[in-house]
């Protein structure tokens, strides 16, 4: 039985909007314990999709110079700097498999090698000062995008039908009819979709539907160097992620979890989702996110309820009046 926060419960997003034969549904996979942070997907978005240029500014937060997902930024990665204290949970070169000392709390030999990978700075923590003073930190990085949700609020409320469901199951943005009503943007519970200055036309991410018309994968994945950003049928794609967060949890990354592929959430599971090392809130993303319109049938049934029961009271009071 569907979950009561879900609107209609799981469902094969393509065939129900009318596509016989639709081919499977298609989606991201974004493997966030192997993102490397080098904004490849931000530029091969860009190239692609011809989006203009953005993040071209210093936001003094971290590495981010984007902030954010906009309509000139359809990929974002975001950067998160996290202290922790030695010993508390394994370094993120454990999680990819990269060498490491046997002992990594102790402190390191002149002339050994790095007792782990992916830390900022010329030397390793611990290196000069041993670990009854060392402090570590980690980096939390994720490349972000449209969800592309099988519930998606942005299409109820498009008036002029600019947003389509594909046959791949992915939502898309029709520029050329957009009359930038902004309906979509608040409708999002992702926030996501955003109008372009000077333009006022919804813009976001299009999980590049005319490369997948030609059997192409999404510029973003393709340019991925680690494979953080995976591509292909939604139903594979969860099994893979539900394997990749069991081997995690073996490495002793119990912090390890998967957003958005649960089709009885309430979007009804997202066609691009997440694996995370912490929590949602951590990444700037809702920790349980719900169709904006799953509650318009109530409301429109109430309404309807409410203009019935005046009409009906005005009725009866000229009835009264005219005996």
């Amino acid at each position: 039985m569907p979950d009561p926060n879900s609107l209609y419960g799981p469902l094969d997003p393509a065939p129900e909007a009318g596509y016989e034969n639709a081919p499977p549904r298609m989606g991201f996979f974004t493997d966030t314990s192997v993102c490397i942070g080098c904004k490849a997907c931000e530029v091969a978005c860009k190239e692609w999709n011809d989006v203009p240029e953005s993040g071209l500014d210093l936001l003094g937060m971290s590495y981010d110079n984007t902030g954010a997902l906009t309509a000139n930024s359809w990929r974002h990665v975001a950067f998160v700097e996290q202290p922790r204290a030695a010993g508390h949970g394994p370094a993120p070169a454990d999680v990819l498999g990269a060498p490491v000392d046997a002992d990594r709390d102790s402190p390191a030999e002149p002339g050994a090698g790095p007792q782990f990978l992916g830390m900022p700075g010329a030397q390793p923590p611990g290196r000069g000062t041993g670990v009854g003073e060392r402090t570590d930190f980690r980096w939390l990085m994720m490349s972000d995008v449209c969800k592309h949700c099988t519930h998606a609020a942005c299409l109820d409320v498009c008036p002029t039908g600019s947003l389509f469901r594909t046959e791949f199951g992915t939502v898309v943005v029709q520029e050329d009819i957009c009359n930038g009503c902004g309906y979509c943007i608040s409708a999002c519970p992702y926030g996501v979709i955003d109008q372009r200055k000077g333009d006022g036309r919804a813009w976001k991410c299009t999980l590049c539907y005319d490369r997948l018309g030609a059997g192409m994968t999404p510029a973003c994945a393709q340019a991925c160097p680690t494979e953080s950003i995976q591509y292909g049928p939604v139903e594979e794609l969860r099994e893979r992620a539900a394997e990749r967060v069991a081997t995690l949890h073996e490495r002793g990354v119990p912090e390890a979890r998967l957003y958005g592929h649960d089709p009885n959430d309430g979007v009804g599971g997202d066609g691009a989702f997440f694996l995370l090392l912490d929590e949602p809130e951590v990444y700037g993303l809702p920790p349980d996110p719900v169709v904006t319109t799953r509650d318009l049938p109530k409301m429109w049934k109430r309404a309807g309820i409410a203009a019935l029961t005046m009409a009906a009271a005005t009725v009866a009071a000229f009835v009264g009046r005219s005996s």
